[in-house]
């Protein structure tokens, strides 16, 4: 299995316009980086190189990844147009996504529990979403909806009727041929001057065109995990996620438990 992240944005909902702040992925808790962390989980795993897709001060990402990867296991590919849309980002990423390899894709700005990422690569299902049905309502989180227990729906905005639903962190996993497609869907979605596209649509046009159960899901719900997006959350981050994770147990085994 091979690894996408992606970590090119300049993180405005954060920082502010105009920031000259570092990547989100070299944020800090308990004196590791999330790339550091992210690294240490990936190749505990066993996946055999990551990529990762950078933009905003790329050379402290690749600092930082001389610093705390493993001899040939991470480069980086440059996004020139990473102050645009984060579609161009995923096209970016196309020369890994149509390697012939299962490809796990990640975002860089997530803080989780290992075991969220185990639930996910060790999964039955080589298309893979996780997803976390303890979350609060509203236009920001990504979401993944199940019905009959078939995924059918995903992104900040659905439509489809659905039985469940959860957000999700971040990541997921797919199987050779699903992320060719993806690939494909990707560089259609980015032409043009200025993309309006967000990744999550390359996803969710290539799950509604597969067969149904193409796609199958996690449910990962009480793994501690945040994605840092804003302000408030890199202080819940550290207020309560961090001692949270500190804290977690497994609850017994997960891998298995989701839909045929």
């Amino acid at each position: 299995m091979k690894a996408v992240m992606l970590a090119a944005g300049v993180g405005r909902r954060l920082y502010g316009d105009g920031n000259d702040d570092p990547p989100k992925a070299l944020l800090e808790f308990d004196g590791r980086t999330l790339l550091a962390r992210h690294i240490e989980v990936l190749t505990a795993l066993g996946v055999e190189e990551l990529t990762v897709v950078v933009g905003h001060k790329k050379e402290m990402i690749e600092e930082e990844l001389a610093r705390v990867a493993p001899a040939g296991f991470a480069r980086t590919l440059f996004n020139t147009r990473y102050e645009e849309s984060p579609i161009l980002s995923l096209a970016r990423a196309g020369e890994v996504l149509r390697s012939g390899s299962r490809v796990l894709f990640m975002d860089a700005d997530v803080y989780y529990h290992e075991d969220l990422l185990k639930a996910l690569v060790n999964s039955r299902h080589q298309t893979c979403i996780i997803l976390d049905r303890d979350f609060e309502p509203g236009d920001e989180p990504v979401k993944t909806c199940v019905r009959d227990n078939l995924i059918v729906d995903f992104g900040k905005k659905v439509f489809e009727p659905h039985d469940m639903v959860g957000e999700w962190p971040g990541f997921l996993t797919m199987a050779p041929d699903v992320a060719l497609r993806v690939a494909d869907r990707a560089d259609e979605l980015s032409w043009g001057d200025m993309p309006g596209f967000v990744y999550e649509d390359a996803f969710c046009d290539v799950m509604k065109a597969s067969e149904p159960g193409t796609f199958g899901f996690e449910d990962v719900t009480g793994i501690p995990w945040i994605e840092i997006d804003f302000p408030e959350d890199r202080e819940r981050a550290d207020s309560e996620i961090r001692a949270r994770i500190a804290a977690y147990r497994p609850l017994g085994a997960r891998v298995g438990a989701a839909a045929e």
